[in-house]
This record gives structure tokens, C-alpha cells and sequence, in this order.
């Protein structure tokens, strides 16, 4: 590392006091604002990536009905967020999975909460990326550039062509800086709620049949021995899979101005933001496409419905938003990955972590994670162009280490307010006060609840197409129990004997942490 330690009174010295706590000196590139960090949080949930990726699951599922899912998914969300940003008010550091469950929990438990972070942000990727499959083709048959689509891997390969530039992009960015990275996703994020309110002012204005539209379950429920309650628990998953990632605003605490009431605020307004405009454009898209009957709400979903609703030109231009939408969810979800990669490597718990927690002298930003995190979603995508049953599994395991890492925080928190332990930031900062116990606990059973709902090995959502497969069924369990596994006992066996901040990133006269080293 290049850079020289900030003394602790200066330009940023209280910015960075908090870090002293876990032992680093500051070495991140510290210029982004408030709207910054709000938008790396509402770009990771990304209210038309979401929506326009996963409608056709959600409606297929379960009908209009599967609508108030979305209130649902966020109630629950929402008690994490809170707890989320009373801990981003307390440590605004950068990998804020990794580091809080380290800090309220223990070092191990910090570990497994990063590992599964890091590894479904890689699977992550992937998945958004994919997402220009669904529009490009829409906007024009020109960017089918495999086949016409019809052929049996057409959409597959093409998926992943369109898929791996999208991703080359997002590692150049990221390679080059935070500055140019907070600008291109700014930009986008503004494009993005500027195109969400003209899509739900124009869908208002075509609106064909009333709100009771959400009450219609298509019979979806006759499938399920549990009636509509079984349909509604597989629908419910197209919004469990949007509605995280709001962390983003807090792990770039190290890289924000006044990160302890920036990211806190950050958190909460991107949940609140994209839980409003999203809901009004899944309803008002149900209200206002010319018929409910129609297949292709089952398959092409939303697209379909902004084609179907605004014509050819003016549906077009706004597929162009969604675009624009799906290319910085990717950034910010890369740009997050790379954060935790960072966190997790200068406390020397990831190989070669030397290597991987240094800085580029110049844009003060961890290239090596940066590349090779884009390698591996990559790599990630090839699995999609001869077997993409098998990439929805993979994604599905991502969504859920993702939710597993989250109790990995709240849980440990939730033991540390029952024990006493808590220290909410004081000096006015985001504190939940004696509303933090109740929130604390429904934020465990909601995460409990959840990861237990998305696991569940239902044949229409591991096994719904050919190939069948008992272990495609069985994969979210098993992959999940391996990657967990796996990754733990290495840690175990081998990680948990070198960890500690490695020298170049600590406080000078800053001992070693001892709580690792039996």
C-alpha cells in the first residue's frame, strides 16, 4: 500500500475515528456524498431490474394476487434495514456483513457471514447480467445474435454473450475507481427514478380495470395441496429476490463523507424508495395491460406489458431505461462484492490476501478483487449455455446465502441487546432506542422464515423444466450445506491460524486481534 495514514484530527478524522476500533488505518479513497451512498444502495435493489426480471415468475406463480408478496417481502426487509442502519451509524466500514457479524458476533461467525456474502455477490452478477437477455432482444431482434432465438440454446448462449460484456464493463469501472464508478451509477440511478415515475404516470393513465385486480389468483392455488397459501409462498420468492442489498450504502462507509448519518439514512430511504415506486408499478402494470389471460405475462412478463401498454416506440424507449437500470445494478453489485473481498483480505482471511487487499497507488481502489471477481462471474456464466435449470438453481442458492448471511448479523445482534452488550452510536446519530429489541426479533424470524421458504426443494422452482433431476431438486439444500461447509472448514483448518490486519493496513502501535489465534 501506497497511501500514508491520515493522522486522526483532519480533513476526515472523524470520518475515520470508527475505524480505529477494528484496527485499520484508512486507506480508501473517501469523496462520495449523500446521494452517493443512497445511490449504491437503491442501485443494488434496482426497482426495474428487479421487476422487469423477475414479474413473469412472481404472475406465473401466483396471478395478480402475488402482488401484495411485495409489501410483504418489505415489512420483513425493512426490520433488517433498521437494524442495519443503526449498525452502520455504530461501524461504517467497508464489507459491513462481514465486519458487524465479526464485531457483534465473533471473528468466526464474521467469517462464514462474508464468505456466504461474497460468494452469492459473485453468483449475483451473474444473474443481473443475464437480465439484458430479457430486454436487448425486446428493443430489437438485432441483439439476438445466436440463432433467432428458437433453437434450443439460442437464448442461453446469447444470454451469456450479452451477459459477459455487460460484465467486462462493471470490472473496468470498478478497476478505475470509486470516483468514476459513483458517477456512471449516480447518473444511471437518477435515469433510472426519473423513468420509474413517467412508467407509473403512464401506466396510470391506461389503466383498464381497478385495484381489485390483486385480489384474482388465475386458480394458481389448485396445484398446491395447501391451496393458494403454497402458490402464494413460490411467488412470494420473485420479491425476496429484489428486495436486498441495501447494505451497499454502508459498505462503502469507508469511502462516504460523514459515513454515521450518510449510510444509515441511505439504507432506509432506498428500501422505502424502492418498495413504493416498485409497488406501484407492479399494480398499475396489472391494471392497466390490455388482458390479464395472456401467456406472455408468464414469460415475458413485464416487457411484455410496456410494449403492450405504450406501443412499440415509446415501450422501446423505455426498455432502454430498464437497460440502463439492469448495467448499474451490476456495477453496484460488483462494486459491493469487491468491498467485502477488500474487508476480509487486509484481516488476511482470504488467500493470498497480501495481494488482494492492496490498493492502485493512484485510484486508491483494490483492482486484483475488482478482476478477479469479474472472472468468476464469468466463469459463472458458462454453466447457463447448455444447462440453464441448473443457473436457476445456482442463482436461487445465491439469493439465499445472501439471507443466511444477514441472520449472520442480526442474529448475533439481537444476543448482544438481550445480554446487555449493545452500544448504539450516540452524539445523535441513527439509534432504533427501545424499539431495538422488538425490531431485532422480527428481524430474525423474518430472515429465519424467508431462507427456510426460498431452501424449500419445490419441484417449480428446482425442477420445473427438463432436465429433471432428483439433485436439481435437491440442489439449493446441498450446494448451500457444500459451500457453507466447505468454505467453514477451510477457514477453519487453515485460514483461522494466519488471521489478523495484516501490518501495512494497521493502526500504527495497533496489536494484533487475539481472539482468533487458538
Amino acid at each position: 500500500m501506497t497511501t500514508t495514514e491520515q493522522p486522526a484530527s483532519g480533513k476526515h478524522g472523524d470520518d475515520d475515528a470508527e475505524l480505529t476500533e477494528f484496527g485499520y488505518k484508512p486507506e480508501l479513497k473517501r469523496t462520495l456524498g449523500n446521494f452517493h451512498t443512497f445511490a449504491a444502495g437503491i442501485s443494488y435493489i434496482s426497482i426495474l431490474t428487479g421487476t422487469f426480471q423477475l414479474f413473469y415468475f412472481g404472475y406465473g406463480s401466483g396471478g395478480p394476487a402475488y402482488w401484495w408478496s411485495w409489501p410483504m417481502v418489505f415489512a420483513g426487509q425493512f426490520m433488517v434495514a433498521l437494524c442495519f442502519a443503526e449498525l452502520a451509524a455504530r461501524y461504517p466500514v467497508a464489507g459491513s456483513v462481514y465486519n458487524w457479524s465479526k464485531k457483534i458476533g465473533n471473528p468466526h461467525l464474521g467469517w462464514l457471514a462474508g464468505w456466504m456474502m461474497l460468494t452469492a455477490s459473485i453468483v449475483s452478477i451473474s444473474a443481473v447480467s443475464l437480465a439484458y437477455q430479457l430486454t436487448l432482444p425486446q428493443i430489437s431482434s438485432a441483439f439476438q445474435f445466436v440463432g433467432d432465438g428458437t433453437g434450443t440454446y439460442d437464448v442461453a448462449t446469447n444470454a451469456v454473450i450479452l451477459a459477459a460484456v455487460l460484465i467486462l464493463f462493471t470490472t473496468l469501472v470498478n478497476a478505475f475507481g470509486v470516483r468514476l464508478m459513483a458517477t456512471i451509477n449516480t447518473a444511471g440511478v437518477f435515469i433510472e427514478l426519473i423513468a420509474t415515475v413517467v412508467l407509473i404516470v403512464l401506466f396510470a393513465v391506461h389503466i383498464t380495470r381497478g385495484p381489485q385486480v390483486v385480489m384474482e389468483t388465475n386458480g394458481t392455488g389448485a396445484a398446491h395441496g395447501a391451496g393458494y397459501l403454497g402458490a402464494f409462498l413460490v411467488a412470494a420468492l420473485a420479491s425476496a429476490y429484489v428486495m436486498y442489498g441495501f447494505d451497499t450504502a454502508a459498505s462503502l462507509g469507508e469511502e462516504s463523507l460523514d459515513p454515521t448519518r450518510n449510510a444509515p439514512r441511505a439504507i432506509i430511504r432506498a428500501i422505502v424508495a424502492s418498495f413504493v415506486l416498485g409497488g406501484l408499478i407492479l399494480l398499475l402494470a396489472l391494471m392497466s395491460v390490455s388482458s390479464l389471460k395472456g401467456e406472455q405475462l408468464s414469460t415475458d412478463g413485464l416487457q411484455y406489458v410496456v410494449l403492450d401498454v405504450l406501443g412499440s416506440t415509446a415501450g422501446k424507449a423505455m426498455l432502454w431505461c430498464v437497460l440502463i437500470a439492469v448495467t448499474v445494478c451490476a456495477l453496484a453489485v460488483h462494486t459491493a462484492a469487491v468491498r467485502l473481498a477488500f474487508a476480509m483480505a487486509r484481516d488476511n482471511n482470504l488467500p493470498a490476501s497480501a495481494r488482494l487487499a492492496k490498493c492502485h497507488p493512484r485510484f486508491r481502489t483494490p483492482v486484483l478483487p475488482t478482476v478477479i471477481i469479474g472472472v468468476l462471474a464469468l466463469a459463472i456464466l458458462v454453466v447457463n449455455i447448455r444447462q440453464p435449470q441448473i443457473f436457476t438453481v445456482v442463482t436461487s442458492i445465491g439469493i439465499i446465502m445472501i439471507y443466511l448471511a444477514y441472520l449472520g448479523v442480526t442474529v448475533p445482534m439481537l444476543v448482544a441487546r438481550v445480554r446487555g452488550r449493545w452500544q448504539p452510536a450516540g452524539d445523535g446519530r441513527f439509534s432504533l432506542g427501545r424499539w431495538g429489541l422488538p425490531v431485532n426479533i422480527v428481524a430474525v424470524l423474518w430472515g429465519g422464515a424467508m431462507t427456510l421458504n426460498l431452501i424449500w426443494p419445490r419441484a417449480e422452482v428446482y425442477n420445473a423444466t427438463a432436465p429433471y433431476h432428483w439433485y436439481l431438486r435437491w440442489g439449493a439444500v446441498l450446494f448451500v450445506a457444500v459451500i457453507a461447509g466447505g468454505g467453514f472448514a477451510y477457514y477453519w483448518f487453515v485460514q483461522r491460524h494466519k488471521t489478523g490486519v495484516l501490518a501495512e493496513h494497521r493502526v500504527a502501535d495497533t496489536a494484533l486481534p487475539t481472539e482468533d489465534r487458538t
